[in-house]
Order: structure tokens, then sequence, then C-alpha cells
């Protein structure tokens, strides 16, 4: 398996200089190739290989134009290359459907507000003894280690984001680890806003709602930065205060989707979630509420976490009508408005906990093996059709933004 570990980086002024200069070349090296393969497919010409794009970088090295390529290492011009390959790549793939559809590859600008360049295994990169990340042609940086990383990477990508924040990204080999203790505990799971996420076993988890509480502040570096003349020094410090303020609200929903989808995997032996048209909510007066939630982003790392431990994943199509079928006796009572978080069955008289009912239906659609305990909200006078009490909710996670490990 193959993962990813993230540390931050602390490099001097000349080292960000290097880095600076880095960052620079990879984004020329990558421009030439596209324009030279946009420039042959107008002319009708063939697709100009990644060789003959090889070729010509090392030919531009030794011009007076492009003779400061050769001040970075020669590694991360030729990993530019094989970046435009892949973009190609994913474009061709997504024509012909075997992946999303993207766009054809860009032009990048320096004023993009991320920069990146990569190191593979063939550069002379390494960490030191005393921990930090020796880079070809910049030195010795800083790193700060918050883990340890399971296995030697593979490669290792430096990235600059817009909060001007220095960033060493290991990729590591790792075979699935030794699984936590197995238990009977299987869950239904449905996503949602008024609760960022509600189990069958009655569990509701509050949402935290990280760039509503944030707002203020996020209002108040916005404006800061509107009333900056454009191109002068004073607009780009504001700009940065903004995509700070950015960060620390999409590190604080990145570590609350951790704390909660490593819960989930310890405690329960599968999983099964809704798989949601996020895509199609953006664009919907619900946009920002579910760009705050972050589900995708929740559910991908349920996903990998369960493959690494073990755990059974299971996603259920988008159009099971989890919300209209009563999960005590299976009749579908049609559709509801969203303004319905309670209703009765009108086949059994089961009084339904709208978000509780819809979980329980998820967990039977994936063909776990729950019970509708939590789904029912109290006792109705049909015996036959009475559940069990439900279980007791863990308080911890009754709370927006309390840690849950």
């Amino acid at each position: 398996m193959r993962l990813r570990y993230s540390f931050r980086l602390y490099p001097s002024a000349g080292q960000r200089t290097a880095l600076a200069r880095a960052f620079g070349c990879a984004r020329v090296v990558f421009n030439d190739a596209l324009r030279v393969r946009e420039e042959a497919r107008a002319a009708g010409l063939p697709f100009v290989p990644s060789g003959e794009l090889s070729k010509q970088l090392t030919a531009s090295k030794k011009t007076f134009e492009r003779a400061w390529l050769g001040e970075v290492s020669s590694v991360i011009l030729q990993q530019s290359l094989r970046d435009l390959d892949t973009a190609y790549k994913n474009f061709f793939d997504g024509l012909k459907g075997k992946r999303p559809k993207t766009g054809p590859p860009r032009f990048k600008s320096r004023k993009d507000n991320r920069q990146s360049i990569r190191f593979t295994a063939n550069a002379s990169w390494r960490i030191t003894t005393g921990g930090k990340l020796r880079l070809p042609k910049v030195g010795d940086v800083p790193v700060r280690w918050s883990r340890a990383l399971p296995s030697t990477p593979s490669t290792v990508t430096v990235i600059k984001d817009a909060a001007d924040r220095y960033l060493a990204s290991f990729v590591v080999e790792t075979e699935p680890t030794e699984a936590p203790p197995e238990v009977d505990a299987e869950v239904g799971m449905d996503l949602g806003l008024g609760h960022f996420a509600v189990l069958s076993d009655g569990t509701k988890v509050d949402s935290p709602r990280f760039p509503r509480r944030a707002e203020k502040r996020l209002k108040k570096a916005q404006r800061e930065l509107s009333r900056k003349q454009r191109g002068s020094a004073n607009r780009g410090k504001a700009r940065v205060k903004v995509a700070r303020a950015h960060a620390r609200v999409a590190d604080a929903r990145r570590e609350f989707h951790h704390q909660l989808s490593t819960k989930l995997i310890r405690d329960n032996q599968a999983i099964a979630v809704e798989d949601l048209a996020v895509k199609g909510l953006a664009r919907t007066r619900l946009a920002k509420s579910v760009h705050d939630a972050g589900w995708s982003a929740f559910v991908n790392m349920l996903e990998y976490k369960a493959a690494r431990y073990g755990r059974t994943f299971v996603r259920i199509g988008r159009f099971e009508p989890t919300s209209q079928v009563c999960s005590q006796c299976g009749v579908q009572d049609g559709p509801k408005p969203l303004g319905v978080r309670v209703w009765t069955c009108g086949e059994c008289g089961a009084v339904l906990d709208r978000d509780v009912n819809a979980a329980v239906n998820v967990a039977k659609a994936a063909g776990l093996a729950v019970t509708a305990c939590g789904a029912q909200v109290r006792p109705v006078p049909v015996p036959a059709q009475r559940g069990e009490a439900g279980t007791r909710r863990d308080p911890r996670l009754r709370v927006a933004g309390t840690p849950v490990l």
C-alpha cells in the first residue's frame, strides 16, 4: 500500500531562494514541453514523445538563454516532463471513460498559489542523521517530524502553499499493518449537514462547521486584502494572511476527519456509507455547507484506513431510497421534504428519526448485520413492531470539535 506523509519544512533565507529557483526552473521546463506539443498538434504533426522532449531539454541547457537550468537538480526537470505525461494520460483516459474527465494540461504561472518540485529515488536526497532533509543544490532543510516514517520513502515532494508554508511530502510503500482486535460491531452511516454523521446505532456526530466559526476572522482578512493597492507589497502580505486563515480552517477540518475516521475504523468491523453526489450538491444553495462538511475527503479516509487495518468498507448506490424506506418493516413510504425530520410509518406505525433510519437502511443495503434499534424515536402502541432499546451513545461525539481519540 502506498501512503503519503507530510511534514513542515523551515528553510533558511538562502534555502528559500534556492527553492524558488527550483520551482521556477521546473515550471519553465513544463511550459516549454507543453508548448512544443501544442504547436505540434496545431500544425497537425504527430504527438511529440517524451524522449524527444528530454533531448530538447538537454540541448536547451547548453544555450545562453536557458543556461540557468543547470543551476538546479536535473532530476526535478526530468520529473516535470513525467508530470506532463501524467497530465496527458489522465486527460486521454478521461475521454475514454477510464477515469473521471479532466481538462487538458495547462500552462503553469509563477503567480500560482501552489508551487512544487519532486525528487525521485535516483536523486541524491536523503534524511540526515540529525533529522534534516538534504536536497541537492538546496542544502539541509530542518523538518518538524510529528511522527516516524513506517519505511524508507521512495520520493519526496517539496511544496510551497498559498500560506507561504513549506511542506515535505514523502511517499512510502507499506504492507497492511497488524489489524486491531476484531469486534462484532457493524455500522451504517448517513452523512448530512445538520449532523455531520449519523450512525445506525443512534449515535449523532455534530458538525463542527469550521468555516462558519471562523467566518468573522475570514471576512476581516478578506476586507483588508480588498483595500490594498494591486501590485503593492502590502497586498501580498494581506493575501498571505487570507491564505493562512483558510489554511487554519482546512487543517482543523482535516484533523476532525482523521480523528473521527480512526475511531470508527477502530470500533467497527464493517462500515457502510452512501455514495453521495457531492458535485451536484455543490451547485445548489447548500454549496457552502457542503464544502464545509468535506464528505468526500472523510469517506476517502475511511476507505484507505479500512484497507490498511483489515476492516470492511462498503459504498452503496446513491439512488437507494434510504430515507423513504421504513427500517422496521421495509415498506417504502415515499419521498419526504427535508424539513420532515421525524415521520411515522403508515404500515407498521413505527415513529422513525429520518437520519438514523437512513443510516440503518444504508447498513442493510450493504448486507451488514445490524438491527433497527436506533431508528425508532419512541415506543409505539404496536407491540409486534416495537424495536429494542437504543445503544448508549458516546458523549465525546456529541460535542463539535472535541477530540474523539
